[in-house]
This record gives C-alpha cells, sequence and structure tokens, in this order.
C-alpha cells in the first residue's frame, strides 16, 4: 500500500457499475446522501470516493454494504435536474482501499488509502500485454459494441494496470 489519502473523502456508493481508473463515466444520482455527498465534494476539492454496493436493489445501504475496493475520482461536471437528481460527470483517478468508514449522517465518508500494483517481471508483462490486446480485440469483435477509441487505447497500451483497467471497463461483467 502507498501512502494515506487525506484524512476522509465523502463517499458515492454505486449501483450496477464499477468505474476504474482512467475512466470518464457519466452517473445518475439520486438518493438524498449520495447528492449531499456531491455538493460536499463540490465545496471542497472535487474528489470522491466510487465504490459499488453488494446488493444494486438496496436504496438504502450501510457501510457494511458497500466493497471496500474502489476508486479517487474527481469531479468533472455537475448537472442539478428539474426532478431534483444529479447527473455528474467523473473520472476515475486512482486504486484505493477504503479503510474506515467514519460516522457521518448527512453523507457516506471514509478514509481510504492507494493500492499499491504489484507488476511483476518486464517478459511476463510484455507477454501478457499483448495477449490481453489480442483477445480483447477478438471480443470487440464479437461483442461490436466497443467503441473504436477504447480498441485504439487498448493496442497502444503500454502500462499493466491502465490497459487492465480499460479492457474492465468495457466488459459486460455484472457487479
Amino acid at each position: 500500500m502507498k501512502s494515506p489519502l487525506n484524512a476522509s473523502y465523502p463517499v458515492l456508493p454505486l449501483r450496477d457499475i464499477v468505474v476504474f481508473p482512467h475512466m470518464i463515466v457519466p452517473l445518475f444520482v439520486g438518493r438524498d446522501k449520495s447528492v449531499r455527498a456531491l455538493e460536499e465534494v463540490m465545496q471542497e476539492d472535487k474528489q470522491i470516493l466510487l465504490s459499488s454496493q453488494q446488493d444494486p436493489s438496496e436504496d438504502d445501504p450501510t457501510s457494511d454494504q458497500i466493497y471496500r475496493m474502489g476508486v479517487l475520482a474527481n469531479v468533472l461536471q455537475l448537472l442539478k435536474l428539474p426532478d431534483g437528481t444529479v447527473k455528474v460527470l467523473v473520472e476515475g483517478q486512482s486504486r484505493v482501499k477504503i479503510n474506515e468508514f467514519i460516522d457521518n449522517p448527512n453523507f457516506f465518508e471514509a478514509t481510504a488509502e492507494y493500492v499499491e500494483e504489484d507488476l511483476g517481471d518486464d517478459a511476463t508483462i510484455e507477454a501478457l500485454l499483448r495477449t490481453v490486446s489480442e483477445e480483447f480485440e477478438r471480443y470487440a469483435k464479437i461483442k461490436k459494441n466497443v467503441p473504436e477509441e477504447a480498441l485504439t487505447a487498448i493496442a497502444n497500451s503500454t502500462e499493466p494496470d491502465k490497459l487492465a483497467d480499460l479492457a474492465a471497463g468495457h466488459l459486460g461483467i455484472e457487479v
């Protein structure tokens, strides 16, 4: 593990989606706690912890129902909609592990630390990069719904962690 992050960050529990580092994703947010968390980060440094909740049908999850692995993200854009919900554009920055949730009645808040990537030796990494890139290209031809820019980014990726995040973000896998 790398050094800890700031003292704490608001947490946005996600339903049916995992945001990886390097991904830019639009999210629609409607739960009161989640809207308050976003309002808080917009007044501060625009950084928020994103982590999937274990049961997406749960409207009011507890901290025990939120996965401990997530991503520190920047809020790029926030738009309040007439119905009280919020559309937010976020960009995943770094993979993090949530250490503990802080008692806050207004929104989820937690401390976290960066997750250090274990890369391995250069020859193995090179072989795996090539294999993942080739297999993902085959997958994309079958699925036909992977954007061309994603294929290009994956084909040109030389960083194993970024390649894995890009590929995983385009797989149709349940959380």
